[in-house]
C-alpha cells in the first residue's frame, strides 16, 4: 500500500479534487470518499448504509467496516481502514469476488425489499466498489441513477 495512513476530513460535500492520503466524509449524504490507498490516484466511494459500510469515528480517527475491495480498478487493491491506518489484506480470487457480489446483491435486495435482479441493485451491486470509477463522485451518482 503506497498510503499506509488516511487522514479524515469532515465535509458536507466530497469535493471535486480529492487530496491522496485523505478520507473525507460527507454525513449529510452519508458516504465517504477517498483516493486509492494502492497509488493508483482512482476514486473510491463508500457509501454508509446497513447494506454497505460503516464509519466508525473514536473522537480522534475513523475506521471503515467492512474492508474495501477495488475489484472493478485495474489495481484491485484490498484494505482496511483501521484508527486511520491503511492495512493491506490479502487478494481475492475471481470466484471469491464473485461470490461476495452475489452476497452483496441479495442483502441489498432482502434490505430494501426488491427481487436480487431489480436494475438499482444490480447497478449497487456489480462491486463493493462500484463508485470507483473514473469521472468521480457525481457521474457515478447520474449513472447509477440512469440505471447504469
Amino acid at each position: 500500500m503506497r498510503y499506509v495512513r488516511l487522514a479524515h476530513e469532515f465535509v458536507d460535500y466530497i469535493p471535486e479534487v480529492l487530496e491522496p492520503g485523505v478520507l473525507y466524509v460527507s454525513m449529510k449524504y452519508a458516504t465517504a470518499s477517498h483516493k486509492c490507498c494502492c497509488g493508483c490516484g482512482l476514486e473510491v466511494v463508500t457509501p454508509f448504509t446497513p447494506v454497505d459500510w460503516k464509519l466508525i469515528f473514536d473522537g480522534e480517527a475513523v475506521s471503515l467496516r467492512p474492508s474495501i475491495g477495488n475489484w472493478s480498478l485495474p489495481c484491485r487493491s484490498h484494505y482496511v481502514v483501521e484508527n486511520g491506518r491503511v492495512i493491506k489484506a490479502g487478494p481475492w480470487s475471481d470466484e471469491q469476488v464473485s461470490a461476495e457480489r452475489e452476497r452483496d446483491r441479495r442483502a441489498k435486495a432482502r434490505y430494501y425489499g426488491v427481487e436480487p435482479s431489480s436494475p438499482k441493485i444490480e447497478a449497487a451491486s456489480s462491486d463493493q466498489s462500484a463508485l470507483a470509477r473514473p469521472g468521480g463522485f457525481w457521474s457515478s451518482i447520474k449513472r447509477w441513477w440512469a440505471g447504469g
